[in-house]
């Protein structure tokens, strides 16, 4: 199910934006060429750092048509489940860490008609999501660890990335592998090659004179992987 060869989803990450612009910045990347809008949310608790809430994104709603992609690093995550949905998330994505019941939160996020994510961290297993496969729409892998733009990219992810390819393709179901950390024109060709669907980059778009290039540079980087390489994973 892997078409990232061709087309590569690129979600620009608000994190790396300007938060005194974000409209404009919202705005500005989805006439650039974005697939999704990725929003970051971090409590202070789960993760070091704290960005904003379903305020934030309602706001931003209205100034987009691109799907948005909520990724939350916080806990417990299920309180706010509802008020993300209903402030405009098409996507909401947890951390089988944020919550003692992950099955249970997808079943969440999908009775909101929403489509439901399963977040890696770089010391997370790939068995954390085996046994929710039905109830997950995108499962995201970081390659960083979570809290910060701006990290280098953890290329021992890159098992990881293969390992959940294998499974889903397995699965035969429409998962979408999303990748987080450290993407760049670099490092994307090595994503994808082991089976990445979507891209998330935060500094490499906002921290670009050029979003439009910098959009178009990482997709490009599906052109950069032969089916060769996409079969053999190297």
């Amino acid at each position: 199910m892997n078409n990232a060869a061709n087309r590569p989803l690129i979600a620009p990450s608000l994190l790396a934006a300007d938060f005194a612009r974000l409209g404009e910045e919202t705005r500005a990347v989805e006439q650039a060429g974005a697939d999704w809008l990725h929003l970051d949310v971090m409590d202070g608790h789960f993760v070091p750092n704290i960005t904003f809430g379903p305020l934030v994104v309602k706001a931003l709603r209205a100034h987009t048509s691109l799907p948005m992609d909520v990724h939350l690093m916080i806990a417990p995550a299920d309180p706010y489940i509802a008020a993300f949905a209903e402030a405009g998330a098409d996507n909401i994505s947890v951390h089988p860490e944020s919550g003692p019941h992950l099955h249970r939160t997808l079943q969440l996020i999908r009775s909101l008609g929403k489509k439901a994510g399963v977040v890696l961290n770089p010391a997370t297993p790939v068995q954390a999501v085996e046994n929710v496969l039905d109830l997950t729409d995108i499962i995201m892998v970081m390659t960083v660890n979570p809290g910060f733009g701006g990290q280098a990219f953890l290329e021992s992810q890159l098992t990881k990335i293969t390992r959940l390819r294998e499974m889903i393709d397995d699965s035969g179901r429409d998962i979408i592998l999303q990748i987080d950390g450290g993407i760049t024109p670099k490092t994307a060709p090595l994503v994808l090659r082991a089976g990445a669907d979507c891209l998330i980059a935060g500094t490499a778009v906002y921290g670009a004179p050029d979003y439009a290039g910098a959009i178009t540079a990482l997709r490009a980087a599906g052109s950069r992987v032969t089916p060769t390489q996409l079969a053999s994973g190297g």
